[in-house]
């Protein structure tokens, strides 16, 4: 029996991108008509953001197809794909940050510079706490399947948070510029927009470097790890598969593997049956070259009776 709680790290993954789209839609849209270069800086970071998940996304869950052999064969195509697709949304990235740079540097060099209004400000605002709320979501999701994952999308967030604070400052700068007379502080807003542009510069670049340099990371689909679960389901002691994650880097593959055993037993036990699964898993399987068990203390929940909840006589190992 294989249980699969919460939401899925897919369908995260896309609450981020839709999130984030939805998010420059709007940044940028205000901050053309506010004449806002940072809040235009931060909508674009955006779309950055999504346009790096989208790619990221793109090669594995995009293939469908009920066929095994033509589904690998449409993936290859994918993956062919994948470098050229990322290039051109990475240029696409770096000539807006620097056609937006450049209007923040002729802003900078002109004599008449007005102050964004109030609502910008209520929008910038806003977009960082919806930015706040998804991280949120999608961060629970990826620590439970993914400790890495969870740290490296932690280190994307951090940046893009670091973004829209530069720009928030740049905003209510400019703004208590215009109310108090210090025509220098309504200078914040473009000076800002340039340190915006940097974080996108900076984006495009990873997006190109990951590309040229990174190794390809396939997760495979849920029916290519079938024959990984019937395998772990085969070991004595374990009671349900939590979680697995199969990836596939090249011709190797490894596995991320979530087990429920008897909550009475040790944890010398539970190590055992632990390293029994890894053991069956890189023999039965030459192409597994790496496999990371966790065991954990099976608990059905309300309303089934847990063996912990048992007495000492009535307790037993599920199979």
């Amino acid at each position: 029996m294989t249980r699969e709680p919460g939401p899925s790290a897919h369908a995260a993954t896309w609450s981020g991108i839709v999130g984030n789209m939805a998010l420059a839609v709007i940044k940028t849209g205000a901050g053309y008509m506010a004449n806002s270069k940072s809040l235009l800086a931060d909508g674009l970071y955006s779309a950055s953001e999504a346009a790096s998940s989208l790619v990221g996304l793109f090669p594995s869950k995009s293939v469908k197809s009920k066929d095994k052999v033509q589904r690998e064969r449409l993936r290859e195509h994918a993956r062919a794909a994948r470098p050229g697709m990322t290039v051109l949304l990475a240029v696409l990235i770096l000539m807006g940050g620097l056609q937006l740079a450049i209007s923040a540097l002729g802003t900078l060099s002109s004599d008449e510079i007005e102050a964004p209004g109030r609502s910008v400000l209520l929008i910038a605002v806003a977009a960082l706490a919806v930015k706040e709320a998804i991280f949120q979501f999608q961060y629970r999701v990826f620590r439970k399947r993914n400790q890495s994952q969870a740290m490296s999308y932690a280190l994307q967030h951090r940046r893009a948070l670091y973004c829209s604070l530069i720009v928030l400052i740049g905003i209510i700068g400019s703004m208590a510029g215009e109310e108090t007379g210090l025509n220098l502080l309504l200078y914040l807003d473009p000076i800002t927009a340039i340190l915006a542009s940097g974080f996108i510069f900076y984006k495009g670049y990873r997006m190109i470097v990951d590309t040229v340099y990174g190794s390809l990371v396939q997760e495979l689909e849920q029916e290519d790890a079938t024959d990984f679960k019937e395998t772990v389901q085969r070991v004595y002691g374990i009671i349900t598969i939590e979680h697995l994650i199969a990836r596939e880097q090249e011709h190797d593959v490894t596995i991320e593997l979530v087990i429920s055993v008897n909550p009475r037993i040790s944890i010398l036990e539970a190590q055992e049956i632990a390293n029994r699964a890894k053991t069956l898993l890189l023999t039965r399987f030459s192409h597994v070259k790496e496999v990371q068990v966790q065991a954990v203390p099976y608990d059905p929940g309300y309303p089934y009776k847990s063996n912990h909840e048992l007495p000492d006589h009535e307790a037993t190992l599920i199979q």
